[in-house]
């Protein structure tokens, strides 16, 4: 988000990779904004950084390249056309654009919007009479975003600032919501599905790809700063995710993983995480429980 979400109440050590005294939730936003920040200064020098693998020392110097979970998103004939600053700042883990059927005419709103590609790739599918909304927290992607649209031409598309836990939409105004890894930054996951069903029509849909966990996370990983800015910390288990859908009025609701994560890409994203420390064992200890996922569900 970048795809950012205030985080309210889940709370890692005061050491980013480690052990020692919890600190504030805004600390956690914070760092999310941070890094997320110098990415986006990395895009607009031309380098192409990583939010969910690399470190943000890596994404404001370019270095370390992509990461297994942001990479390979997006084929080549779907980017056609739209500005290279948009695909650069795509830090998501899927498609949702792919998933979200949506039709011309259509309201879609991407939570978490970051540089605006699933947006800009949206307005195509809805065309002139549809219409794309946008909401990301920072000002430095919503600036970036601005900029992609206006390189792309796009007349149907609005960007708003705001986070997915408060949407600024009216009641039943959006067809289809759509998201690229961005609901598991949130520490108000209930508020966040509680927005979302708000907003939809009856009968919307939602779809997003994002981080699930297939089994819990050990305390250490739970607790480091690294994680939680790179996707992974903050990623619900597959069954409590479905329940939070179902309690929020959702129905119909998948979730299909399309990339599980193995120690080879655990190494690799330990090789660039936030600290200088060695967070490899930790992460290898993962081994086949993240995975990324399409998540699918429907408002009655």
């Amino acid at each position: 988000m970048s795809k950012l979400s205030v985080i309210k109440d889940r709370e890692p050590a005061s050491d980013c990779c480690s052990g020692g005294d919890v600190r504030p939730a805004k600390d956690i936003r914070e760092a999310i904004k941070q890094r997320y920040g110098q990415a986006v200064q990395a895009v607009v020098r031309g380098a192409k950084p990583s939010c969910c693998g690399s470190s943000a020392r890596d994404a404001a110097t370019g270095m370390g390249g992509t990461d297994p979970i942001t990479r390979d998103l997006y084929a080549s004939d779907q980017t056609d056309g739209l500005p290279e600053e948009a695909l650069l700042a795509s830090f998501g883990c899927g498609n949702p654009t792919a998933l979200a059927d949506l039709q011309p005419g259509e309201i879609v709103l991407d939570l978490g919007s970051g540089g605006g590609i699933d947006v800009l790739l949206s307005a195509k599918r809805v065309g002139p009479t549809g219409k794309a909304f946008g909401l990301d927290m920072t000002d430095e992607m919503l600036d970036l975003a601005e900029r992609n649209k206006a390189k792309a031409g796009a007349t149907n598309v609005e960007f708003l600032k705001g986070t997915i836990e408060e949407i600024p939409l009216p009641d039943s105004s959006v067809d289809a919501i759509i998201s690229n890894c961005v609901i598991n930054l949130s520490g108000d996951k209930d508020k966040v599905l509680q927005e979302a069903f708000r907003v939809l029509r009856p009968g919307g849909r939602l779809a997003v790809s994002d981080i699930v966990l297939r089994r819990e996370l050990s305390e250490s990983a739970r607790k480091s700063m690294a994680l939680w800015t790179g996707c992974v910390a903050g990623a619900l288990v597959e069954s409590e995710y479905v329940a939070k859908l179902g309690r929020a009025g959702f129905c119909d609701i998948t979730v299909e993983a399309t990339r599980i994560y193995t120690k080879d890409d655990a190494a690799e994203m330990a090789s660039s995480s936030c600290c200088g420390g060695d967070m490899t064992e930790t992460l290898a200890s993962l081994e086949g429980a993240i995975v990324s996922a399409f998540i699918r569900a429907k408002r009655p």
